[in-house]
């Protein structure tokens, strides 16, 4: 797969936005086309958590589609992505994808990956888990999704939050098999 080949993605309302952001960073710096998926509640967690706005992240993109839009390009599998991350991905979102329950282009566009057998990435942003959480992880998984709560790691001597944030991305890009210098490899 090619750099030119381009990735979904998203942005819900869960706590992180600055993990989306980060995404659609590396993206442009890689040459990887974005298109852009955010919820209203994804929106309105930007605003909140960052100085950035829509228009920002926007800028960031290739492509964006409101989320209601579920006649949008990523809602078919005849649009060839390399996949998708959803990053953060809230509670909610993860609930409509392992329940097949296709009533957003967020959740739409994961769905259609998922049955061409695209890498979907779910960076679930949710502490403490109860046993509902960790079921509806378990039927993702099964479905085919990448389970990946954005844990930093602490080997690299993170120096910032900004360090974590990349390092957490980059490995998100590991597995859709993107070419990056964004973490600091384990050596032993």
């Amino acid at each position: 797969m090619s750099n030119s080949d381009p990735l979904i993605v998203g942005i819900t309302g869960a706590t992180g936005a600055a993990l989306g952001v980060e995404t659609l960073r590396a993206c442009r710096d890689l040459g990887v086309p974005a298109h852009l998926v955010i919820t209203e509640t994804g929106l309105r967690a930007l605003t909140l958590e960052t100085d950035l706005g829509f228009d920002d992240v926007k800028a960031l993109a290739a492509q964006t589609y409101p989320n209601k839009d579920v006649g949008a390009a990523v809602a078919s599998g005849s649009f060839k992505a390399r996949g998708m991350i959803i990053a953060p991905c809230s509670i909610k979102t993860l609930s409509g994808i392992a329940g097949s329950f296709s009533h957003n282009l967020m959740i739409r566009a994961a769905d259609v990956c998922l049955k061409e057998r695209r890498p979907v990435v779910l960076m679930v942003r949710e502490t403490p888990l109860h046993k509902g959480h960790l079921s509806l992880m378990s039927r993702a998984a099964d479905l085919g999704c990448h389970i990946m709560p954005p844990m930093p790691a602490f080997y690299t001597k993170p120096q910032s939050i900004d360090d974590m944030v990349r390092h957490i991305v980059g490995r998100a890009l590991d597995l859709m098999s993107i070419e990056h210098d964004r973490v600091d490899r384990w050596q032993g």
